[in-house]
C-alpha cells in the first residue's frame, strides 16, 4: 500500500505537468493556425525592408533608443520573436543596430552583430516588427554609451541556441540587465529572455524593477513592477502584468485586459 501511494504522487504531478503544457501551446497552435505567419517564403526572398516606423537619421537631431520584436522566421514565429536594439546619437546620420545572428556561428564569426547605416525597423524576414520601447531626449546619450559597454560584455558571443538560449532574446535581456535605465519590459514570446548569464539561478528582470529565478531558462519564476508575476515551462511564459492591466500568455505575447 505504501509503495503504491509513492508512486502515485509522482505520476499525478507528472500528469499535472503534462496538461499545463498543453494549455500553454495551445496559444503558439492558436497563432500557427490563424496568426498572420508567413510560412511560404523562402528566407533568401523574404523582405529585410524598413518598415517606416523609425524617425529618418537626417531629421531627427536628439538621439534615440528604439528596441523592437518580430515574430521568428516561418513556424518558429509561433512560438516566439525576434529581438533588437537600434540607437542613434545626436546629430548622427545614421542608426546603429545590436542583435545576435546564429547563423554567423556557421562562418566562425561572433553570433553579436553590430551594424551602422541600414534601417532600425526593417521586417525579420517579411514579419512585421513592433516597436517595444523607445527612449529620446535628456539622458539617451549616456544609455546608448551603457549598452555598447554591455554589448562588448555579453558572455556568449560564440555560443547560440534557439531554445532555450542563449539566442537573440537572450542578449537583448542581459543589455537590459546591464543598462536598468531602459526599463525593458520583454514580452513572454521573447523566448530566452529568462536565460540568465553564468549559470545564475537568481538574477533582476530585463526591466530592472524586480527579481526572477531561473533554471537555464526552462524553468522559473519572476516578480517586477513592469512584467508583473510571470512563471516560466520549458521556455513557455505565462502570467498577469498589473502595471498594464494585461495577461502574459505564450503565443499570444501580452493581452490587454
Amino acid at each position: 500500500m505504501q509503495k503504491t501511494i509513492r508512486f502515485r504522487k509522482p505520476l499525478r504531478l507528472l500528469r499535472l505537468i503534462a496538461v499545463l503544457l498543453l494549455l500553454l501551446l495551445l496559444g503558439p497552435f492558436a497563432v500557427l493556425a490563424f496568426g498572420d505567419l508567413d510560412m511560404r517564403t523562402h528566407w533568401r526572398d523574404a523582405s529585410r525592408a524598413s518598415a517606416g516606423i523609425a524617425p529618418s537619421p537626417d531629421e531627427l537631431q536628439e538621439p534615440i533608443i528604439q528596441i523592437y520584436g518580430a515574430r521568428a522566421y516561418n513556424w518558429r514565429g509561433a512560438f516566439g520573436i525576434h529581438t533588437w536594439i537600434a540607437a542613434k546619437r545626436g546629430n548622427s546620420g545614421h542608426y546603429t543596430v545590436y542583435q545576435v545572428i546564429g547563423w554567423n556561428l556557421y562562418r566562425g564569426h561572433s553570433v553579436v552583430s553590430v551594424n551602422s547605416g541600414g534601417a532600425p525597423d526593417f521586417l525579420w524576414f517579411n514579419a512585421q516588427p513592433e516597436l517595444l520601447l523607445e527612449r529620446r531626449g535628456a539622458g539617451t546619450e549616456a544609455l546608448i554609451d551603457q549598452i555598447e559597454s554591455a554589448v562588448d560584455a555579453y558572455p556568449y558571443a560564440y555560443r547560440y541556441k534557439v531554445w532555450p538560449g542563449p539566442n537573440s532574446n537572450s542578449f537583448t535581456a542581459f543589455v537590459a540587465r546591464r543598462v536598468p535605465g531602459l526599463g525593458l519590459d520583454l514580452p513572454p514570446t521573447a523566448i530566452g529572455k529568462d536565460y540568465l548569464p553564468d549559470g545564475d539561478l537568481i538574477g533582476p528582470t530585463p526591466s530592472g524593477t524586480g527579481w526572477q529565478f531561473s533554471l537555464y531558462g526552462l524553468l522559473g519564476v519572476s516578480l517586477a513592477r513592469e512584467e508583473g508575476l510571470e512563471l516560466n515551462l520549458l521556455g513557455l511564459s505565462f502570467g498577469f502584468d498589473a502595471n498594464d492591466l494585461a495577461l502574459r500568455l505564450p503565443g499570444f505575447g501580452r493581452v490587454p485586459l
